[in-house]
């Protein structure tokens, strides 16, 4: 079960760029939105990762507006564990339970996934907040972070699993983000 004292939001690559030709788009934005104001109310941190910003843009504005706690992370390696940068922030958050959501599901995403279960990490990928430019792609990435040791969730199995009860103004807050 997730717990929000060692869960980390990890948005891989959700750029401008990459965004136009990504397949059920507007969900994918909608659902990363939802997961990152859900890690805000939860006191979870996050980290967020660009591949090759230069030439595939920023992270589309309607995140990057979400995620002004951290700083986006530049990296040319499909998957964030090649990138130093990206595993220093890791590491140094102190934790060990990574919820990733992004684009492409079968190239980064599932680099990422595949290295952070590799490297010990507990890796749950956020089918609804990740997708690729086709539907099948989406789902052979999704099947191979599963192969891979990442458990598969969704944005409100995942808020709901970290909140835990269904009482209070944090329960509130999930709840206004969820409808």
């Amino acid at each position: 079960m997730l717990q929000t004292t060692d869960t980390l939001l990890l948005i891989v690559d959700i750029q401008e760029k990459l965004f136009r030709s990504i397949h059920a788009k507007e969900e994918l934005l909608a659902n990363a939105q939802k997961l990152a104001r859900g890690a805000g109310v939860l006191g979870i941190p996050l980290v967020w990762a660009e591949q090759n910003p230069r030439g595939l843009g920023p992270t589309v504005p309607e995140l990057a507006a979400l995620l002004t706690a951290a700083a986006p992370i530049s990296k040319f390696s499909f998957s964030c564990c090649e990138s130093q940068e990206c595993m220093r922030a890791l590491r140094a958050s102190g934790r060990r339970s990574v919820l990733i959501s992004g684009i492409e599901a079968h190239i980064c995403v599932y680099q990422t996934a595949a290295g952070l279960a590799a490297a010990g990490f507990a890796v749950e990928v956020v089918a609804d907040a990740c997708s690729s430019r086709t539907p099948e792609n989406k789902r052979i990435g999704i099947e191979k972070c599963r192969a891979a040791g990442a458990g598969i969730t969704s944005v409100e199995t995942a808020l709901f699993e970290l909140l835990k009860v269904a009482e209070g103004p944090v329960f509130k807050e999930i709840l206004n983000i969820v409808k």
